[in-house]
């Protein structure tokens, strides 16, 4: 379907910035704004091409000098739960997965304080209001779940702001009780949408993005199945070293380029 120029999305870029991730790096994120009548379809067309939904905002990295932030998913066909991962699912059978509305409850706020003080304590989020939490939560133009994960007793243990894309799921953010190390919540969480987009007939679990040389990321490799966004396309993540050197890890094109080769057609 065609439509109107004054129809298509805009896209901006922000300024560079320091980049979470990586020591020594600036970041910069190309973005666009969802609005009330195409959001859905937006939201599904971009998420294909690497972009992340954070409120009512899709955006991608940019950076001028370092592609090493990638888009990733698991391909559902072709994950393969390993033995660790199994023992992981057994320790955690007790847990219940709650599927709710996108609404900020005193516990989840509670339980996310907890986690980020804990694992992002010099981030941004460490000083987040209820209010601005809420916001978080609830402010989604798109088909958006809060999936709760609470034991027997029903403690909140975890929750997941999730996105269901017309191919696949995808986790928005995620937190859990930082104190139930050997739980292995995330990677617990990760396991449970593969089964949850499998329910839905689905294709695919989006996990955000995978980060070479970042230790905080290299959990998300241990996924079997596991496929990054690079040059356009979808590529298979192997056990082999996509660069021996993150400064080899040039951007390979303009950020007019980048937009021009983003595929709208069907949105």
């Amino acid at each position: 379907m065609q439509r109107l120029l004054s129809e298509l999305p805009q896209f901006f870029i922000t300024a560079p910035h320091e980049c979470p991730y990586l020591e020594n790096r600036k970041e910069r994120k190309l973005f666009t704004t969802l609005d009330s009548l195409n959001s859905i379809s937006l939201n599904n067309t971009l998420s294909k091409q690497g972009f992340r939904r954070s409120q009512n905002v899709l955006y991608r990295p940019a950076c001028t000098d370092c592609n090493a932030c990638l888009s990733a998913r698991i391909v559902i066909n072709n994950f393969k739960v390993s033995k660790s991962q199994k023992r992981l699912q057994k320790k955690n059978v007790t847990i219940n997965r709650i599927i709710v509305r996108p609404f900020a409850k005193k516990d989840h706020y509670a339980l996310f304080q907890r986690y980020v003080q804990v694992r992002h304590k010099t981030g941004g989020m460490s000083d987040m209001s209820f209010y601005e939490f809420s916001s978080m939560v609830e402010d989604s133009k798109v088909s958006t779940k809060l999936i709760e994960y609470r034991d027997a007793n029903s403690v909140l243990l975890g929750v997941c702001l999730t996105d269901v894309l017309d191919d696949g799921v995808s986790m928005v953010y995620s937190f859990f009780d930082p104190r139930l190390k050997t739980n292995s919540l995330g990677t617990y969480m990760i396991l449970d949408h593969i089964n949850y987009a499998n329910e839905l007939n689905l294709k695919y679990v989006y996990l955000g993005y995978w980060v070479q040389g970042s230790n905080k990321m290299q959990y998300k490799s241990s996924f079997s199945g596991l496929e990054v966004f690079i040059s356009q396309a979808w590529k298979t993540l192997t056990k082999e070293p996509m660069c021996t050197n993150l400064n080899e890890l040039l951007a390979e094109e303009t950020i007019s380029k980048q937009v021009s080769n983003i595929k709208i057609l069907d949105y």
